[in-house]
């Protein structure tokens, strides 16, 4: 299974936050540091925002920061948040599988799919960010004020 690369971006942004402590980075801040188009940085922060995982904070002083549930949500919770829970592959729609009716593949796939998901589901953030990932979280966009 491929993440989206808004789901990346999510989950390096949250990644990021997590170890910055007191630091507030700009959506700006944040797409430079992770040489990204802004304008692709903005939707996913925005999508956090609905999600309830970031805080954005506007004008002097402003910026990121994880929210309460963002320090506490699951790896999966955040992956199904971007991705979605449906069907890996389209069998039905404008134009349905003939195999339809039958197709063994169709809930092999959905197998898989839950695997993937029932091993992210027990991750957080803390545990994708302590050590040797943090430290390296902590030195991205160095040389950059944040």
């Amino acid at each position: 299974m491929r993440l989206l690369r808004s789901t990346d971006l999510a989950l390096r942004l949250l990644m990021r936050l997590a170890v910055l402590g007191d630091a507030t980075p700009t959506t700006r801040e944040v797409a430079a540091d992770m040489e990204v188009p802004y304008t692709h940085a903005a939707k996913v922060v925005a999508e956090l925002q609905h999600q309830g995982l970031v805080v954005a904070r506007r004008g002097r002083g402003g910026g990121l920061t994880l929210s309460e549930r963002g320090r506490t949500a699951s790896v999966g919770a955040v992956v199904r948040a971007f991705e979605g829970d449906g069907d890996v592959v389209e069998c039905e729609g404008e134009n349905p599988c003939p195999l339809s009716p039958g197709c063994r593949l169709r809930g092999a796939l959905r197998r898989a799919q839950e695997a993937f998901y029932a091993s992210l589901d027990p991750l957080t953030l803390a545990d994708v960010t302590a050590d040797p990932t943090g430290p390296l979280l902590l030195q991205i966009g160095v040389g950059r004020p944040l």
